[in-house]
């Protein structure tokens, strides 16, 4: 069977989801053109689903290109919020940057200070403003409206204790970015998909498996159950596979694949107390073990690494409606990049090593030790460039584009990558930081100049 589209989006993750809602809802496409929106699984079924669900204004440098993508989804994000009666519970009780160690206190400011120049708000240190309890609403978060911007560095230990009880009596320094918070990533992606399809988009559970060309431009696409659909633009949404949907066009991107976790996980004991923010405990450190456990897990090099530093950036944050037990923890000691396969596999240690890792900065959850309610784990994959900075543009074969390498920030930057793609393909007028991640940047010598000597995880 032979039918026609205008616009083909392959991958119904986030990233595919967003760029159909503003091609369709913002642009009006949908209403004049037919978009396909095709994947061979359920919607926000591959990774999407799998992370923390949050957002943040505070990004890494060298420039702003970060902070402004991020600071304009948010501003989608609220709008969109505003107008669904907050569809997808979006909240606001911001990240907490954690440290025992006045040197990396020190890091904090100085990142900080560098992520207001961007235009991530200004830092405050004295004068602290607790999250406003006002907004709280029947489901038990609390709102997004009426919160500081910019960031609270707090380095008076009586201020640390008074704000945050349950940290570790040891902690020098917090910084609390009042600019973030989490959603429900499941509900955004329904919200979004159901506004797009009432525009005219259409869902089709099929695979993308060849891309026909013609004289360098696209020309068709062929499903593995529809046959093949005529269209001038393709777009590559894939996810964590958007690498070899690229291969379709010839192309090789610059991406690779990260594994990572989280865990869910009720805590009856309320060592993670309900309206905290993201917690994040910054410093490396090595995991409490005892010396006969430190002498059996020395035995043996499948379990010796145990005993090796791990590296900071273990975190948790409650999730649930009021009355809710569970809290999400995540930690990505092992992020070397690998293959991507399905389903993930995951090590059977990971929920231990992570509650272990947890209680140097929540002294409470060493209550769990041994026995802690058996936790629900699941995960996806940080699909990245080098410099982990998406990839949102047109590819080099007319009437192709890409959406991806978002990493593990997809769903926060999901509603300006969208509407970044839509603009590429529509033809709009561009934002100024469009360049930063289209992928024609990898052809400037400068550009490749400077990430010989970047170091940019953007990651927590």
């Amino acid at each position: 069977m032979v039918r026609a589209a205008d616009i083909v989006i392959c991958g119904a993750g986030i990233a595919g989801i967003a760029a159909a809602h503003h091609l369709a809802v913002t642009h009006g496409a949908g209403r004049a053109a037919r978009i396909l929106l095709a994947d061979e699984r359920p919607p926000l079924s591959l990774t999407s689903d799998k992370s923390t669900e949050c957002y943040r204004t505070f990004w890494p440098g060298p420039d702003d290109a970060m902070v402004r993508l991020m600071s304009r989804s948010i501003d989608l994000l609220e709008d969109l919020a505003r107008a669904t009666g907050n569809a997808f519970r979006m909240s606001r009780r911001g990240y907490v940057y954690a440290t025992a160690d006045p040197e990396r206190a020190a890091s904090l400011a100085a990142a900080a200070a560098r992520a207001a120049e961007q235009g991530a708000g200004p830092v405050r240190e004295g004068d602290y403003v607790p999250v406003a309890a006002a907004a709280m609403a029947t489901t038990g978060d609390l709102g997004f409206e009426g919160q500081p911007d910019g960031a609270d560095l707090i380095r008076d230990p009586a201020v640390i204790r008074a704000r945050f009880p349950y940290l570790a009596p040891r902690t020098v320094a917090v910084l609390h970015l009042r600019r973030a918070g989490w959603f429900s990533g499941q509900e955004l992606g329904t919200t979004l998909l159901e506004r797009a399809c009432a525009h005219g988009v259409e869902m089709v559970r099929d695979r993308v498996e060849r891309v026909h060309l013609t004289g360098g431009c696209v020309r068709a696409v062929e499903l593995a159950a529809g046959g093949r659909v005529d269209t001038p633009v393709f777009v590559n949404a894939a996810g964590p596979f958007v690498a070899p949907v690229a291969r379709l066009l010839g192309l090789d991107l610059p991406v690779f694949s990260e594994r990572h976790a989280k865990i869910a996980f009720a805590d009856h004991r309320g060592a993670i107390p309900r309206d905290a923010p993201l917690l994040i405990w910054t410093d490396p450190q090595t995991l409490a073990w005892t010396d006969d456990e430190r002498v059996a897990l020395a035995e043996s090099a499948d379990t010796a690494w145990l005993l090796a530093p791990f590296p900071g950036g273990v975190h948790a944050r409650p999730e649930g409606p009021a009355g809710s037990p569970m809290a999400l923890m995540l930690w990505a000691y092992d992020a070397a990049p690998v293959a991507e396969t399905w389903p993930l596999a995951f090590d059977p240690a990971f929920p231990d090593i992570v509650l272990r890792g947890l209680t140097t900065m929540l002294p409470a959850l060493g209550a769990y030790w041994g026995h802690a309610p058996r936790p629900a784990v699941d995960g996806g994959y940080y699909t990245k460039t080098r410099e982990n900075r998406p990839l949102i543009g047109p590819l080099p074969v007319a009437g192709a584009y890409v959406i991806g390498a978002l990493s593990g920030f997809g769903l926060m930057a999901a509603a300006a990558a969208g509407e970044l793609l839509a603009a590429h393909v529509m033809g709009g007028g561009l934002p100024v930081y469009a360049a930063a991640f289209a992928p024609a940047r990898y052809t400037d010598p400068v550009y490749r100049a400077r990430l010989a000597s970047w170091d940019a995880t953007g990651q927590l």
